[in-house]
């Protein structure tokens, strides 16, 4: 009979961490400041890097696959801006699930893509390396990397353009945007929120930038620098500027 006090015990115990844990852990919304404000560029979301590539010529190549991956298939659209960086951010259920403004700017233009069916981000294992044992893996290119649903935020940062894509899981119930196109944005501004685990890639449409972080490094969206505007050049002096 104790036995079976103990198996209930643990039962009720277990349901009430996971309803915290989804209801109310997963919704925290804590103040986010930059770390710096001298020109630098600050996570758009909690989590972990799982990759930071070249764009060249509006593509991006996949070591795994050996082949080229068209940026427009992760951002969901075409634009003007061709080369640059990318870094792909993996938010797991523990994280922070808002996402926010990497550099103060003007929202150009948002796109979103719909999805029949969100495919799963990591199969069980995976899932247990990343969240639990905190061990990264590579992530990049797919299937749910360029089919899942996604919302992409253009900025014009003072002539830097970005774009912000939030991507959804298999489980994801909604992508929330809070701004729209003309919105000027801060530093830390909130761009929207995803449920559950997700994925935020930043594409930084510039030569110019020189990260802070690497592979596997835990960042937070609004307060961690990931990177830097280097050479000095006029578009990037109004940039810091603006900063």
């Amino acid at each position: 009979m104790i036995f079976v006090y103990i198996l209930i015990a643990i039962a009720i115990l277990w349901i009430a961490a996971l309803t915290f844990l989804r209801r109310v852990w997963f919704y925290r919304d804590p103040v986010r400041m930059p770390e710096s404000r001298d020109g630098v560029i600050v996570s758009p979301a909690d989590g972990r890097v799982v990759y930071i590539k070249r764009v060249n010529e509006n593509s991006i190549y996949a070591e795994k696959l050996g082949e080229k991956i068209p940026l427009p298939e992760i951002t969901g659209c075409d634009y003007e801006q061709k080369n640059g960086w990318a870094i792909g951010i993996y938010m797991s259920p523990l994280d922070v699930h808002f996402n926010y403004t990497p550099l103060p700017g003007t929202v150009e233009n948002i796109h979103r893509v719909s999805a029949k069916v969100n495919l799963p981000m990591l199969d069980l294992w995976e899932y247990i390396r990343v969240v639990w044992l905190r061990k990264m893996v590579d992530m990049f290119a797919r299937r749910y990397h360029l089919e899942n649903e996604r919302n992409t935020i253009f900025v014009d940062c003072n002539g830097l353009k970005m774009a912000v894509v939030l991507i959804a899981d298999k489980f994801v119930a909604k992508i929330r945007c809070f701004v729209e196109p003309g919105e000027r944005l801060e530093y830390s501004q909130k761009l929207g929120f995803i449920e559950r685990g997700s994925q935020v890639d930043l594409v930084i449409f510039s030569d110019d930038v020189e990260f802070n972080v690497a592979v596997g490094e835990q960042v937070y969206g609004g307060k961690t620098v990931i990177a830097r505007l280097v050479h000095a050049l006029e578009g990037n002096r109004d940039i810091m500027a603006a900063g």
